[in-house]
């Protein structure tokens, strides 16, 4: 099973192909997810700092554009892990001081 990895806060053992945005809310790491792991809020946006991820999906495209996103990160409800991957969430309820949003669907 690959190992999910963030950044000051620490690493956890993750099922293969689990949504990254579920792996962090289930270890408790309080990414923000507004709008439920559709690709449209992009609350849920990470850094990758290392490891295996695929290429941004259409979805995380249209988001970007529409949100004037930078092209380096990408959104957690899009990626499923694959492999060992560090991160960095951007947006959590700590640092924004808003709520997580609905949980994700699989």
């Amino acid at each position: 099973m690959p190992y999910v990895t963030v950044f000051g806060q620490g690493t956890f053992e993750v099922e293969m192909g689990k949504k990254l945005v579920l792996a962090l809310e289930d270890n408790d790491i309080n990414i923000l997810h507004r709008c439920g792991g559709k690709a449209k809020c992009t609350t849920c946006r990470v850094e990758i700092l290392a490891g295996d991820f695929f290429e941004v999906t259409h979805k995380e495209k249209k988001a970007f554009e529409e949100k004037g996103m930078e092209d380096h990160l990408r959104l957690s409800c899009q990626i499923f892990v694959n492999g060992d991957i560090t991160i960095r969430p951007i947006m959590t309820v700590e640092n924004s001081r808003i709520a997580a949003g609905p949980r994700p669907s699989d």
